[in-house]
């Protein structure tokens, strides 16, 4: 069983797939190579950020308040966030959502099913879209930092 100590630090996406409960295909929300950070601390704390591999930049000469709506729209549709406190019960990883882009997010409380397999991280959850159940899984790999890996510069 998973413990708060397995799940300490910083995890990186592999897949992220949707199956229903009315039909048998997947889907793909960011693509079938999203990429993806999650992150745990020891003291309670977990955010999650996921994108589409190619999202569409901004103009650079553009103010953010003058980029149009349309392109804006985009952007929201290509990149997922929350961020909150979490606690592990019975195998399971609760998220505390305080923050997120989607506003309906915050206040809520996430239920995944953890299970973990060496360095890989599995995360499963279910909802109810539009009267269907909806199965999420998610695979992350274990981030660890090498001398290879420079850290990010700003604007990177």
């Amino acid at each position: 069983m998973i413990s708060k100590s397995d799940l300490v630090g910083a995890w990186e996406l592999e897949s992220w797939a949707i199956g229903y409960a009315d039909r048998d295909d997947l889907s793909y929300p960011y693509g079938e190579e999203p990429r993806g950070l999650l992150l745990y601390t020891e003291d309670g704390w977990m955010s999650a950020a996921i994108a589409r591999p190619q999202r569409q930049r901004f103009p650079e000469d553009v103010a953010f308040r003058k980029i149009p709506d349309a392109a804006k729209g985009e952007a929201y549709t290509s990149y997922f966030h929350y961020a909150g406190r979490y606690r592990v019960q019975d195998g399971d990883v609760i998220h505390y959502v305080s923050m997120s882009l989607n506003p309906n997010f915050p206040g809520t409380e996430q239920l995944r099913h953890a299970e973990l397999d060496g360095q890989t991280l599995v995360l499963s959850g279910k909802d109810m879209v539009g009267g269907v159940e909806r199965f999420h899984s998610l695979v992350w790999h274990k981030s660890s930092p090498t001398e290879q890996d420079p850290p990010l510069e700003a604007g990177s």
